[in-house]
């Protein structure tokens, strides 16, 4: 039987080969915004085991990352990633209605038409469900390459 003294892992991934979706949901947020980074790392690399650049990120229970986590996800962590793997990667977050309503109407908010002429594409849902949406929306046609 598991101990229950132990927290649960940060980060749970599961590969939806059914969706095209690679689902990483974050149980909790980390005292240190460091822990988070062996993480991201270790999503990158069941991505490129599994071929799949279509992720949704399940941010329900984190808060929104600090301003160095965010630099660095956005200027070397994505564009390392899409090189990896050879194609544009798509990345949904799933936020709480509140924590959704905040991102959007924060200062420093980029739409999604922002991330066009990056090698990735962010978008920021407080639905699950118009997540996958838009993380299909983006996959390629069936008979194309992925």
């Amino acid at each position: 039987m598991p101990d229950a003294s132990y927290p649960p892992p940060l980060l749970e991934l599961t590969p939806r080969p059914d969706l095209g979706v690679l689902l990483g949901r974050w149980h909790y947020q980390p005292e240190l915004p460091a822990a988070l980074q062996p993480c991201y790392w270790q999503l990158a690399d069941v991505a490129l085991a599994t071929n799949c650049r279509f992720w949704l990120q399940d941010l329900r229970r984190r808060a929104s990352p600090d301003q160095e986590t965010k630099r660095w996800l956005l200027d070397d962590y994505y564009p390392a990633v899409a090189h990896r793997l050879g194609q544009r990667l798509f990345v949904a977050y799933l936020f709480s209605p509140a924590m959704h309503r905040q991102i959007l109407e924060a200062p420093d908010y980029a739409p999604p038409e922002a991330y066009d002429s990056l090698s990735y594409a962010l978008n920021f849902f407080g639905d699950e469900g118009a997540a996958i949406q838009w993380l299909q929306a983006n996959q390629p046609a069936a008979g194309e390459a992925s």
